[in-house]
């Protein structure tokens, strides 16, 4: 799997270089937007290897698209929207895929002690989180994970900033509700947020 992520990554990188170099515009830095990319597919598909897949169908449609980005745009934001439709198409495509509920992972919460409570904890997060509908948990992944302001994350998914402020007001309402109902050891920001995003 290592090989062929750095394979994926090499090729990838080939090609943007070939693109900055038919560009001659500032740094088109898709590498360095990698992390950003593997933390939401995983958060859509929760199966690493269906996650580096999406994650390679984005970066290829991205080098297709690659002149219509704007040299003033928010490149991280372009790619998530990017991906965010590669995943719609997807489902789309092939709607009978069952829902999967293993080897799920948030890479949010890494500077949690590595105690077995802790661990037991971020797996009950991990749990409640994949329990949300898909389109709340991908409104919540790109502002509480990914950091992207309202209206970033709005873009990149294509909808009304009211309507994402909604869906993460629902979605955290959903994980404090868990949170009130298991024991408390520490606040995470994913649950987090001071209830003004309703609508």
């Amino acid at each position: 799997m290592r090989k062929k992520s750095a394979s994926l990554r090499n090729k990838i990188s080939n090609a943007f270089v070939y693109s900055i170099m038919e560009r001659k515009e500032r740094p088109f830095d898709v590498i360095g937007q990698l992390a950003a990319l593997r933390r939401y597919a995983r958060s859509l598909v929760r199966n690493s290897d269906e996650a580096e897949d999406l994650v390679h169908d984005a970066l290829v449609r991205a080098f297709e698209k690659r002149k219509s980005f704007r040299s003033s745009g928010n490149l991280r934001t372009w790619l998530l929207s990017i991906l965010h439709n590669a995943h719609i198409d997807r489902v789309r495509q092939n709607r009978s895929l069952t829902r999967r509920h293993d080897e799920a992972a948030v890479d949010a919460e890494q500077a949690l002690p590595a105690g077995q409570e802790h661990a037991v904890r971020l797996q009950q997060v991990r749990n409640a989180f994949f329990s949300l509908p898909e389109e709340q948990r991908e409104a919540l992944h790109l502002v509480a994970i990914e950091d992207l302001s309202y209206q970033e994350a709005a873009n990149a998914l294509g909808i009304p900033v009211g309507t994402l402020m909604s869906r993460i007001s629902r979605a955290r309402a959903q994980l404090r509700e868990f949170e009130e109902k298991t024991p408390r050891i520490a606040h995470l920001r994913l649950i987090g947020g001071n209830g003004n995003e309703s609508d």
